[in-house]
């Protein structure tokens, strides 16, 4: 994908008129797809956002692919979804369209007229294209929001004052499950993710598919269970667990694959949520858990077991089976071993 020629140079100033005769959109909204420019014009204003709790910038640490910038999409209340604005952002590479990303800046001189930064063009992450928060709506009501994963194409403007400050204090959320909380993804977009069969792409859907049919089960059994998120001091990332199961005290990690690198980033992940969950709840020692889309090799499951850490396959037949043996088991009578957690904050419903 080639960016638009454009007259704009990152951190360029303009007004959204200025925008529209170059990039098109529309003259209000913060998120102006457009046909004829091939674009999706994304407007953010770093401030408004913070009344929600939730704020649009760059994350302050970048990976091994770069920088990522993250982006709140749009919907002031109820849970967001992928219609409207949201859609248009998750298709934009299906649809040949750029991203191209402006921050509220002030006003033009002797006048109201609002103007904007132009921080660059962007594309959205392959491998974790989104992620879903909980943030307060306008009614004040909690809900789930979208945050866009954005990667940066060519050329970009970046400031301390866009950048997403680090958490104040290390603070743990319960999110319960709900059934209508799994975001239906736009058809086109589920239909190239399941043509694409890069080892990133098979990972995702593999660790989607792991989660759903936990769900699943924990549902069959009745448990309380649903995501965390892991607001940590002087850290600006919030750290995500997929699963945890409140009733049995057990927080589970998919992999993509069964290569060992999969198999210990999703152990890595583990240690990095569990160590800021209580030890013991309600009685019961906390307990970590892998999710496998097959049986890892025995030099992982060593590892694992070194870690305290059980395993969930997905075997032969398709099924979701726990690793039986003394080091995976629980212990006999039937209370999940659990992992030394030291001066771990209590969790905040």
């Amino acid at each position: 994908m080639t960016t638009f020629p454009s007259s704009f140079q990152p951190g360029d100033i303009r007004t959204r008129a200025d925008i529209r005769k170059e990039l098109g959109g529309s003259p209000q909204g913060g998120i102006t797809p457009s046909v004829e420019k091939k674009t999706v014009v994304l407007y953010s204003d770093i401030g408004s956002g913070e009344q929600y709790g939730y704020r649009d910038g760059w994350l302050r640490e970048e990976d091994r692919f770069g920088p990522v910038f993250e982006y709140t999409g749009a919907g002031p209340r109820d849970d967001q979804a992928f219609v409207g604005g949201n859609a248009s952002i998750l298709r934009h590479a299906v649809e040949g369209r750029i991203l191209h990303l402006f921050i509220a800046y002030g006003k033009a001189p002797g006048s109201d007229t609002k103007t904007h930064r132009y921080i660059g063009a962007f594309e959205l992450d392959e491998t974790k294209p989104y992620t879903v928060r909980q943030a307060r709506g306008q009614d004040k009501k909690k809900r789930d929001v979208i945050v866009f994963r954005l990667r940066p194409i060519g050329a970009f403007f970046r400031s301390e004052a866009d950048t997403i400050p680090p958490a104040k204090k290390t603070k743990v959320s319960f999110i319960p499950y709900r059934r209508r909380m799994r975001l239906e993804e736009p058809k086109e977009v589920r239909d190239a993710r399941q043509r694409d069969m890069s080892a990133a792409t098979v990972a995702a859907r593999n660790q989607e598919d792991l989660i759903a049919d936990y769900e699943e089960i924990l549902s069959q059994r009745q448990h309380n269970f649903g995501r965390l998120e892991v607001q940590v001091r002087d850290i600006e990332e919030t750290l995500q667990a997929s699963l945890y199961d409140e009733s049995a005290h057990t927080l589970y990690e998919p992999a993509g694959s069964t290569s060992r690198q999969a198999l210990k980033d999703a152990l890595m992940q583990l240690m990095d949520v569990s160590r800021h969950l209580n030890s013991i709840e309600n009685g019961i020692p906390l307990r970590c858990m892998l999710l496998a889309p097959g049986l890892p090799g025995e030099d992982i499951r060593q590892l694992l077991t070194l870690h305290d850490v059980g395993i969930i396959y997905r075997d032969e037949s398709g099924n979701l089976t726990e690793l039986q043996g003394s080091d995976q088991n629980p212990p006999s009578d039937g209370t999940p071993r659990g992992m030394s957690c030291l001066n771990c904050p209590a969790r905040l419903n």
